[in-house]
């Protein structure tokens, strides 16, 4: 330093009063933030990947499966919803998802989706007909669902046969 130069306080923060320091830095600040919105909208900023779902519906289907194995009800029908997008055969799953929950109306709704996307899947129809059989209501309709179920598979027959009893020996005692 020579003889004649004075210290500056804003070259020495040390003796810097408190509301100099303060005026410093939102100087600093605002400067700083000038220079950036003046050169960085003519930079192009880096491009963020955001990561596919790295399951197939087909992972998500057996996930759901697992998680509904276990009496994970919500998370499997979280993985069957996923699954649907790309997998019409999963709301046969919701289906009988919300039927172990015991959400009945919810339950129609996903088999009578499944139905009209695959008109001649036989389980479709089958557990459509075992559902109006549990809530003891549309038997007219559950027994043309249980009879339609035996005519789409015949490889089950004897399961939907069953259904197809069970209901008609109910409608003969209403």
């Amino acid at each position: 330093m020579e003889e004649n130069e004075v210290l500056d306080a804003m070259d020495h923060p040390s003796i810097m009063s408190n509301r100099a320091m303060l005026k410093k830095r939102i100087f600093t600040t605002l400067l700083l933030s000038l220079f950036v919105l003046m050169i960085v909208p003519g930079c192009s900023l880096p491009k963020v990947n955001i990561p596919k779902d790295p399951l197939t519906p087909e992972d998500h289907l057996n996930l759901g499966v697992a998680y509904e194995k276990k009496g994970l009800f919500d998370s499997a029908i979280k993985e069957y919803k996923i699954a649907s997008k790309k997998l019409p055969i999963a709301y046969l799953y919701l289906g009988n998802a919300y039927f172990l929950k015991n959400e009945l109306s919810k339950a129609e709704t996903f088999y009578k989706k499944m139905i009209k996307k695959d008109p001649k899947n036989g389980d479709a129809h089958n557990n459509l007909a075992w559902l109006y059989y549990t809530k003891r209501e549309n038997l007219d309709a559950a027994e043309e669902y249980a009879f339609r179920a035996i005519e789409f598979n015949p490889l089950k027959g004897d399961i939907y046969r069953d259904t197809l009893e069970k209901i008609r020996e109910l409608k003969k005692l209403q």
